[in-house]
């Protein structure tokens, strides 16, 4: 019972500062202890994702992201982003599996995600942090452990039964992630944790602020409903104001025009240098880089998934491929994954939003219910009809001093604001 219980009520109206302190700090006392003593919940870590007990894996992940299935981590282990380490653990009631989590370890310099010439002059830092230059930036090297997936977003590295409180869970999802922490020290010192991502004000995984971890805002992920009379990208023009078809149709008159189709790209591999150049002149372009695909990874991921989880389109003119876009299907949503292009042809066809247009028709022809575009390019995607979802992610550094100053420190980073646009008919 916690103090201001036992003070009368008029103590209570003269000290409610007082009060207010003492109730925060039996609190944090509390958290503390529950901190630093064992869940009760058994674990069982890997190095490798085909060390896990393949059954017991695939029963927790169908009641999560197609990213925690073994094909896809099998994908990343073998054609992910070099220099990249990942580390599995399955959490178990007895000797019933009920939460599965994925991890990714690497060595991040700050600059990769800070650019210095964000300070100005005018700037502070707590009012009290000195300016911050470029080198400086990229001098510090924190290796970061990442519950999640570093290509993609949304909640891709946990699953949980759905039969189980998931606030116990997540507090074992807590201690799996230190163990993980702990067991990899002879690789390095883990500097920080980011669980990523959950749409703002998610309620379940809360249970993470016991364990010093602290909510981060994003971008928001632009999100576009796909109702199920949908059946092919004729019907979702049909759905649009009239102003707003009318410009779909001529863009895609433009692309047709300058002699290019938009087709399907079933077989990655005779292709995949061509698709690797052009996601290289994206992937350059990107204000933050943490990690990026090797010219194996698409095609690789095209062959685990197949056509029921993984669409390519193209745009081609005569035999040179100009553009690509990808399509995942992930459960209930659809995510427009990754796209490459020819910026030099860009600037006279407009390549990048013919490439949207495909991703909504493969969204729909896989069947998902809401298309995930993620949270970059926001105005034409909100032409398109998406809506931005508020996202954010939970932090923690190793030195629980120290996170009042990292939630300062990403603070920093700029997040636009999405245009609100309303291009369907009413109804």
């Amino acid at each position: 019972m916690g103090v201001p219980s036992l003070l009368p009520s008029a103590c209570m109206a003269h000290k409610p500062g007082i009060l207010g302190w003492l109730d925060r700090l039996q609190q944090s006392h509390k958290r503390h202890k529950k901190r630093h003593r064992p869940t009760g919940f058994g674990y069982a870590l890997t190095d490798d994702i085909s060390m896990v007990r393949p059954d017991h894996w695939d029963a927790v992940v169908a009641h999560g992201s197609v990213c925690l299935g073994r094909p896809y981590l099998e994908t990343m282990a073998r054609h992910g982003p070099p220099k990249v380490t990942y580390r599995q653990a399955l959490i178990y009631r007895g000797r019933r599996p009920v939460a599965a989590v994925s991890t990714q370890l690497i060595e991040i310099a700050a600059g990769q995600v800070i650019d210095g010439a964000a300070f100005d002059a005018e700037d502070t830092f707590a009012d009290t942090t000195a300016k911050i230059s470029k080198a400086a930036l990229e001098r510090i090297r924190p290796r970061v452990m990442i519950c999640g997936d570093l290509l993609t977003w949304g909640p891709c590295g946990v699953a949980l039964v759905p039969d189980e409180e998931p606030g116990l869970l997540w507090s074992a999802v807590a201690e799996a992630l230190y163990r993980i922490r702990r067991a990899d020290r002879l690789h390095g010192q883990v500097d920080y944790i980011l669980v990523k991502d959950f749409p703002a004000g998610e309620r379940d995984s809360e249970a993470l602020r016991t364990y010093s971890y602290r909510p981060l805002a994003t971008e928001p992920d632009m999100v576009l409903e796909l109702p199920a009379q949908w059946q092919s990208y004729d019907d979702y023009l049909k759905h649009l104001k009239t102003k707003y078809r009318k410009a779909a149709r001529r863009l895609a008159r433009q692309v047709d025009k300058a002699g290019c189709v938009v087709a399907a790209l079933s077989d990655l591999e005779p292709h995949a240098d061509r698709l690797y150049q052009l996601y290289q002149q994206v992937e350059q372009r990107a204000s933050v880089r943490l990690a990026s695909m090797t010219p194996t990874f698409l095609p690789a991921l095209s062959r685990a998934l197949g056509p029921e989880q993984f669409r390519c389109s193209v745009i081609r003119r005569g035999q040179e491929i100009l553009g690509f876009a990808t399509t995942l299907r992930d459960r209930r949503r659809a995510v427009g994954y990754y796209l490459g292009l020819d910026y030099a042809t860009n600037a006279e066809i407009p390549l990048y939003l013919r490439l949207l247009q495909a991703v909504v028709a493969d969204a729909i022809a896989l069947g998902g219910e809401v298309l995930s575009l993620g949270r970059t390019a926001l105005e034409p995607k909100a032409r398109l009809g998406a809506k931005p979802v508020p996202q954010q992610i939970w932090v923690r550094h190793r030195m629980p001093v120290i996170n009042v100053v990292v939630r300062e420190l990403l603070q920093v980073v700029p997040h636009d604001e999405a245009p609100e646009r309303s291009p369907f008919k009413a109804g």
